[in-house]
This record gives C-alpha cells, structure tokens and sequence, in this order.
C-alpha cells in the first residue's frame, strides 16, 4: 500500500495493543480508530475475550481439516448466516474476498458451459465498483488506477455506468431507473445471450461510498430477471452489519444470487471468506456423482481451517446479542447528521453521504464545478486528525485525480462520545488545512 522508498526517511506506525475502538502504537500515543482496523474489518471493536476463548479452545481441539470433509465450527456458522439471510441457502468457505468473488466468477462460467453452450459468459461490472487484488477480481473493477501496470487483464469482463448521484451523467427526477436502464443498454449491445452475470457493490465502497439512488436496484433485479442474468452482490465491505442491516442489499429488496463476503464477518479475528449462493445456483451443479468433471471443483486450503468459523460464529453472535445492527443504525445517522453540519463551516465539502457507520465527506476545490480537491491536501486531511489521535480513512489509488472522500467507519460498538470526538476531530483537521 505503500512506496517501500519511503521508508527510508520514515518508520512506519506501529501498534502493539487495542481495546474497544482504541489503539495504542509502540510509543504510547493513544488512538480513537475511525475506521475499524483502516480496512473496515474490525465490526465488533478489538479485545473480545469471547472470540480469542472460542477460537483457541477449537484449535486445540481440532484446528484444521482440508473442507472436503464437513467440520462442525463449519456447519454452525454456516447454519446461522443463512438464518440471517432469507433466501440464501449454500455457503462456500475461503480466506479472502478476493477469492470468494473468483468462486462466484468461476460458477458463472461453469454455468454457461453446462447451460449455454458455454455461450453466456460475459460478467458485467460497474464503474468505481472494486472486487479484489486477482487479475480476474481486477478485470471485474471499475477503478482504472487499480489496473495500471497489471494487463493484459482477463477477457469477458464489461463495464457498466456508475450510479454517482451527486456526480450524475444526466439531471432527471429518476437517476435510480436511468442509471439502471444504462445497464440494459450495455446488456442489449453486448448481446442478453452472451451475459452471464451482473456484479456489484450494494454500496460502492472504495469508490467513494457511494450510497445507490432511490429505485436503483429494484430496477437492477427487475432486468436481470429479464434477461436471465445471475447477480452477484459483493458485500465483503457492507456485510456483517456495517450499514446496520446483516447485509446491505437487504436495504434495498433484492434478491441475488451469489453474495460474497470477508472482512468483517469475523472482524479480522480469524481470516474467513464466503461465497453464499441461492437454492438455484446450487441445483445448477446437482448432476451425476458418477461424473468427476461436472460440479463446481474448487478448494480452498484454508477454507478448512476451523478458526475462521468459529471467530465468524461468535462475531455474529455479539452483533445480535448486543443489538449492534440498532446502534449501528442509530450512531450512523448521528455520524452522518454531524458531518453533514460541516458543510456550513467548511466550502472544501461538496457531499456527505453514507449508511449506516459508513460515511463518505467528498472533498471539492470548488462547489459550483464539483472540481476534486487536490488528492495531496486531502491525505494531509487524514494526517492531520492522526496527529490528532483519530484515525479516518481516504480513497486510495482509485480512480485518477479524483481519490478525494474522506472515509469514517468505526466499530459498530461505537459510542456518542466516540461519534462526537470523530467529528470534532475532521472539523479541526478540514479547518487547519483548508482554512476559511
């Protein structure tokens, strides 16, 4: 993530220990992490007993077998995230987002070969959307600055236009149902018989957390149906309560097909990745056991590892048992209200917008024009309030002069107090370095 050059004037920060949403580096300075590990991973907050008790007490009892075999940390937890999500039904284990989502792609092709005469095969993606650090994860992101210097990519992705409201390609009453119409026409040129797959964030994330416009997706659902197009929802950032719902398509009534997920499903504990799937991608590959070449043949190694599911377990187990999905509710909206007041002090914030704990301060050199702040003076911003003890997050090597939202998403334990000192924190930061 870094110039390894750097380095060499400066050592990197270093933390030794946690608690709660606080983080203490090797010379005792005291942080308030605004951003859940920097990576949206930490959901539950650092220091939880109940996870690091049950994930050793499993790993001394049996930590590891290749998941060709069933394991019973395995069965459980997969048990309750579907209980969690309504219409879903099969779960596919893996050690990374980056890997869940090349599951999904590989189904989707395996799909087209069993059903189509291997004819229907293309997976479309939508512009600003990330999906992980493979070539084929790379091929299906919409952000040209994460592409740069690894091509060729992988053929027979296709892009799709972006949903940016406030960054909007026409002004209409409904940006929602155009944005989507935008996406049939890609499907229409391309050919609906040649289009395996639609893949997206439910919020961009990466991009800018890009919240989608109202009637956006029932809109998506309604062509995808229309075109026999399998969905796939990529919610390793949004999942496990970050916009206080258990996922963030379930905002928006629709129903995927394939959902991936990682980071906080076990709040970086323990590595754990899923693939969920519908009943009916699941029938797809029910064919005869006689056939060694007709099913999804797939492994992942650490997929059978049991910490993952254990760490995964409990960590659903404390959102629900603390009702962290309704405070995460509540302290988004006080969050978002908070920063939202910035704009009357600060002319530098052209949007704010978010859901849940995680928002998005897009940052403009001018409001009339929406001109992007310079990128060097907006991570001046993020330093700033990590001098300050705050630790935010930025857009980061994205899309080309236009890496300038700041990013908050603390843990889903987060306090008013908490709330409060974040937002205090950006309105010094934003004042120090574009002062009025």
């Amino acid at each position: 993530m870094l110039q390894h050059r750097s380095l060499a004037k400066a050592d990197p920060r270093i933390f030794v220990e946690a608690q709660g949403l606080r983080l203490w580096d090797i010379h005792g300075k005291e942080y308030l992490d605004a951003n859940s590990g920097n990576c949206w991973v930490v959901n539950v907050g650092y220091g939880r007993k109940r996870i690091v008790d049950a994930v050793s007490e499993q790993m001394q009892r049996m930590h590891y077998f290749v998941s060709s075999s069933g394991s019973v940390p395995a069965a459980l937890f997969s048990e309750a995230l579907i209980d969690v999500m309504p219409g879903m039904s099969r779960v596919y284990h893996c050690s990374s987002g980056s890997e869940a989502i090349e599951k999904a792609f590989k189904m989707v092709r395996q799909i087209s070969h069993k059903q189509h005469g291997g004819r229907k095969y293309k997976i479309l993606f939508r512009d600003r959307d990330y999906h992980g650090s493979t070539i084929s994860a790379l091929s299906a992101s919409g952000q040209p600055e994460r592409h740069l210097q690894y091509g060729p990519l992988t053929p027979g992705f296709v892009q799709v236009p972006h949903c940016f409201e406030y960054r909007a390609q026409v002004e209409t009453d409904a940006y929602g149902e155009w944005a989507a119409e935008q996406i049939e026409k890609v499907i229409l040129r391309e050919g609906p018989d040649t289009v395996g797959a639609l893949c997206l964030e439910p919020i961009t994330a990466g991009g800018g957390v890009i919240p989608p416009p109202s009637g956006y997706w029932e809109s998506v659902g309604d062509i995808c149906r229309k075109h026999e197009i399998l969905l796939i929802i990529d919610e390793v950032v949004c999942g496990a309560g970050r916009t206080g719902q258990w996922f963030g398509y379930q905002h928006y009534g629709v129903e995927p097909d394939f959902v991936t997920m990682a980071k906080g499903l076990a709040s970086g504990y323990a590595a754990i990745a899923c693939l969920v799937t519908s009943e009916k991608v699941f029938d797809m590959f029910r064919s005869d056991p006689n056939d060694p070449l007709d099913h999804f043949r797939d492994i992942s190694s650490y997929g059978g590892c049991a910490a993952g599911p254990v760490a995964a377990l409990e960590n659903l187990g404390i959102i629900r048992d603390e009702a962290l999905l309704e405070n995460c509710t509540a302290m988004g909206e006080r969050l978002l209200a908070g920063l939202a007041a910035l704009k009357d002090r600060h002319r530098v914030i052209g949007d704010v917008r978010g859901k849940g704990l995680f928002t998005g301060i897009e940052l403009v050199s001018d409001r009339s024009t929406k001109e992007p702040a310079p990128e060097s003076m907006v991570r001046h911003v993020v330093n700033r309030c990590a001098e300050m003890g705050v630790i935010i997050g930025v857009m980061n090597r994205s899309m080309p002069g236009a890496n300038n939202v700041l990013v908050t998403a603390p843990a889903l334990t987060a306090t008013e107090s908490d709330i409060d000192a974040i937002v205090a924190t950006v309105d010094t930061a934003l004042g120090t370095v574009f002062p009025s």
